[in-house]
């Protein structure tokens, strides 16, 4: 009995680390474009899902087309690296569960749980941080300048440059909360990559 529990801290432990582990994983297995619209798909739809539909509509977002105008070879091309390379490892890190022999895909916890904000993704990406940055430089220098009645900054009042500080950052948390939103996986009908064009 007393080795037991002399094992149950070090699994524990164990279990900890593969968590931050995936983690890792997760940022670094994203990177891959058709990866993240695997997970579009299935925030989207129903799972289980089929190989040969999720496929489809993989190749109808990167070839920036209608499912029924995919031709076969696009489609063939999509359906085999998913099959052989991209599923697999979505499997392996249990951020999909992937049955190879039925062909079927579907959600798990993590899966649900994942909220992937792509500044990961290379053209989309947006330095918040260093804007907030430069924008609190800027209000610094603002309020030095009042206190040392710098012209011109003197002819307008402090409660209006007050206001205006406080509409800036306001206007910029309105416009990053609503760029975060659209910029995740299963917000819209469409892959973030591919802006707010219907696939229809």
């Amino acid at each position: 009995m007393s080795s037991g529990t002399e094992i149950a801290p070090s699994d524990s432990s164990t279990d900890e680390d593969d968590n931050d582990l995936s983690k890792t994983e997760i940022f670094d297995v994203l990177r891959n474009q058709r990866r993240r619209y695997v997970l579009q798909y299935l925030k989207r739809n129903d799972t289980p899902v089929e190989l040969g539909d999720l496929a489809s509509q993989v190749a109808a977002w990167e070839y920036n087309t209608t499912i029924d105008e995919v031709t076969s070879a696009q489609r063939k091309r999509v359906y085999t690296t998913l099959q052989q390379t991209h599923l697999p490892k979505l499997d392996e890190t249990e951020i999909v569960e992937y049955d190879s022999s039925r062909g079927t895909i579907e959600s798990t916890e993590t899966t649900d749980d994942l909220n992937i904000y792509l500044e990961i993704v290379p053209g989309n990406e947006f330095a918040w941080r260093e804007y907030y940055l430069s924008l609190g430089a800027v209000s610094c220098a603002l309020v030095a300048a009042l206190w040392g009645h710098v012209y011109p900054f003197t002819l307008v009042s402090n409660l209006v440059w007050a206001t205006v500080i406080a509409v800036v950052v306001t206007f910029s948390a309105v416009a990053h909360i609503y760029h975060e939103r659209n910029m995740r996986l299963g917000e819209r009908e469409v892959p973030p990559e591919l802006g707010f064009e219907s696939d229809d």
